[in-house]
């Protein structure tokens, strides 16, 4: 089986390893979860990415179970946006934990920052208290921008281990990226292939390299993505692309080839605008 290459996340005790190569279930049914996790970790995946907000926990609980891998499957999944206050945060995690048949998770995020409600501060202060108590392993942000970030800083003293952000050749986030990189946040990818809406599987110059390279156009995407360092978390609930989007390690992109899809950066978002989402505020 191929071994994922992993990135270190910091936190207060040391690095914990996370695996570079995920798989993402967002707008998965719980009822269609179970049966593509499985397939994921039958592939080779040992890294799931759920949220509460996903509906579909559950059954990614009960597919970790059943592969009979317990603990050797890294699962993250995520606070929901109406839990964003300390004892809301620790009600929410206790029902995710539930659903995940989960005793110790490895990474929880807060799933979007929410500025107008304002209370994500509080939230990561639960999740301190939950890590301390050595209920997660790991704890970081989704959707964080570099004001949220220092506000967080600032307010508790502590960087999250990761961000994870919308990231695609389309849309690079190259001053958020290197924020991470200058504060010890690892950055990782949701809709690394632009969920297929905005053509970047279509884009001539990612066409011309997957050529040179006899692979798909998402398989140099995604390519591209562990080679900037990024960790990534492909979804998909067709058993041959689960397959192709794990195939990923029997070629390499040039640095040429890599800063060439770099250079398709447009700032061409599908889903919403951070600094703006403020959903039920």
């Amino acid at each position: 089986m191929t071994d994922v290459p992993t990135v270190a996340l910091t936190t207060p005790t040391g690095p914990v390893p996370i695996p570079q190569l995920g798989f993402g279930v967002w707008q998965v049914d719980d009822d269609e979860v179970t049966p593509a996790v499985a397939k994921a970790l039958e592939v080779g995946y040992r890294h799931v990415d759920t949220a509460a907000m996903y509906g579909n926990e559950r059954g990614v609980g009960e597919a970790v179970q059943a592969s009979g891998l317990g603990d050797n499957v890294w699962i993250t999944t995520k606070l929901n946006n109406d839990a964003h206050g300390f004892d809301a945060a620790m009600k929410a995690f206790d029902a995710s934990m539930d659903k995940l048949q989960r005793d110790v998770l490895d990474l929880y995020l807060i799933h979007w920052p929410l500025p107008k409600r304002d209370r994500y501060a509080e939230a990561w202060k639960a999740m301190e208290a939950l890590r301390d108590d050595g209920r997660i392993t790991t704890i970081g942000v989704c959707n964080f921008q570099v004001a949220h970030l220092e506000r967080l800083y600032d307010e508790t003293g502590e960087y999250p281990a990761i961000n994870q952000i919308e990231l695609h050749p389309f849309l690079v986030q190259q001053e958020l990226r290197d924020f991470h990189a200058a504060h010890g946040i690892a950055t990782e990818a949701w809709s690394p292939l632009a969920s297929g809406e905005l053509g970047v599987l279509e884009d001539p110059t990612i066409a011309e390299i997957a050529a040179a390279h006899d692979v798909t156009p998402a398989q140099v995407v995604l390519r591209w993505h562990l080679q900037l360092g990024n960790v990534v978390i492909p979804k998909s609930v067709t058993p041959s692309r689960i397959q192709e989007n794990f195939d990923l390690f029997g070629f390499e992109l040039t640095d040429e080839e890599v800063a060439r899809i770099t250079a398709l950066d447009r700032g061409q978002r599908t889903g919403p605008d951070p600094d703006r989402f403020n959903p039920g505020v």
